[in-house]
């Protein structure tokens, strides 16, 4: 099995808020799963759900604002395990979710946050590069050739290309499968609260989506900016500080 993203979860304090800010944004669709204040958020795409939003516990695991990807693998014990192993932490030890899957939030030496997970369903979640599907990873770190020696080791994705970035370092770009570009690794700017995985989500028209990020309450970081292929990217904070980015065309 592959270990690669599948699935993204948005913790926030104000779901609600939230919700009417990415379906703006990028133009996703909800589905409740669940009733009242505790109800699971599904964002979805035409083809089905590509992320959730759950109701943040007063006893999480991780204070603050952010997405939580989920690497699919086959062995969520034996991955969480090997996390310890190579100097990360476990916030939430292995556990099932009843008639989802198992899963165990983790964090590598740096300090980013991911969670690994095996579903019930071996199909996973729908594939597509139309708007509102995953893009892009990007992994923001205090030390990328760490950062890239941690994720290589654990998971067997590949290094490929490393682009010049001038004053900002050098860009690594890195294969889920072993040949495609899937995810890049790069050191943190100075403003970042901490290293953390950024995810990237298609749109119809960045500079469009922009200008819905700004009418939303949201804040942009950075962009747009043009990238190899033609595409365009932006980052972003949604209104209580969560950290996303956009891919697409201008």
């Amino acid at each position: 099995m592959t270990a690669k993203f599948m699935w993204y979860e948005l913790l926030t304090s104000q779901p609600k808020r939230a919700e009417g800010f990415y379906k703006s944004v990028i133009g996703w669709k909800t589905e409740k799963m669940g009733e009242g204040d505790d109800a699971y958020t599904i964002y979805e795409t035409d083809k089905g759900g590509v992320a959730g939003m759950p109701a943040l516990p007063e006893d999480a695991p991780i204070k603050g604002e952010f997405w939580d990807g989920y690497i699919g693998v086959d062995d969520v014990d034996a991955y969480a395990a090997r996390v310890e192993q190579k100097g990360g932490k476990i916030h939430l030890a292995p556990h099932d979710i009843p008639g989802v899957g198992r899963s165990a939030m983790v964090e590598d030496p740096q300090g980013a946050v991911f969670t690994l997970f095996k579903g019930n369903q071996p199909d996973g979640p729908p594939a597509g590069d139309g708007p509102g599907y995953p893009g892009w990873h990007e992994l923001v770190t205090t030390d990328p050739k760490a950062g890239l020696d941690f994720y290589t080791e654990l998971f067997g994705w590949k290094p490929l290309d490393a682009m010049d970035m001038g004053p900002a370092g050098t860009y690594q770009l890195v294969a889920e499968d072993g040949s495609t570009p899937g995810a890049g690794i790069m050191r943190t700017r100075p403003d970042a609260p901490r290293p953390h995985w950024t995810h990237y989500f298609n749109v119809e028209s960045v500079e469009a989506a922009i200008e819905r990020v700004k009418a939303g309450g949201g804040q942009v970081i950075n962009g747009p900016s043009e990238v190899p292929g033609g595409q365009w990217t932006a980052q972003g904070k949604d209104p209580q500080g969560a950290e996303f980015a956009l891919v697409g065309p201008k």
